[in-house]
């Protein structure tokens, strides 16, 4: 049904993301979602389709994510048919030529992705989280079965 091109067309996405970012290009950047997307940042903003994707991130790279990159890591590809797919992934934002260590990646992803009739893979839907490692360390000992079942 899907096949390892499908998992690598949809890590392309994921990198070009990155890329685009870095550019603080965000035209490219929202060329990579659907015209009727949802984006929900980490401080639980949320912006619908794909022109306010551009005009939100047009002010933050001008602004407060200006000259940042983008680091991401896919954690998971899952398909729900041959046209939709759903990524978790860790990412984050940097200044500077290294990217943070997967380990220290902040936040938490998740994207839907669907083929459109052009054939390309695009964002549906972007949710990210911040983790919160002390509370989850918090949880986690006070609450063991709290511990997700990867990370046991």
């Amino acid at each position: 049904m899907n096949t390892q091109d499908d998992k690598a067309a949809i890590a392309a996405v994921m990198a070009e993301m990155n890329t685009a970012w870095a550019r603080n290009d965000a035209d490219a950047y929202g060329a990579l979602f659907t015209q009727d997307a949802t984006y929900v940042t980490f401080v639980g903003t949320c912006y619908s389709g794909r022109a306010d994707i551009v005009a939100c991130h047009r002010t933050l790279f001008a602004k407060f994510l200006k000259n940042t990159n983008l680091a991401s890591e896919i954690t998971g590809i899952r398909f729900y048919g041959p046209d939709t797919a759903l990524v978790t992934a860790r990412g984050d934002t940097y200044k500077g030529a290294t990217a943070p260590k997967s380990s220290k990646l902040s936040k938490v992803q998740t994207c839907a992705f669907v083929r459109e009739a052009d054939g390309q893979w695009r964002v549906a839907a972007f949710h990210n989280t911040q983790r919160k490692p002390l509370m989850e360390a918090i949880s986690f000992k006070t609450a063991p079965g709290t511990i997700p079942a990867a990370q046991k």
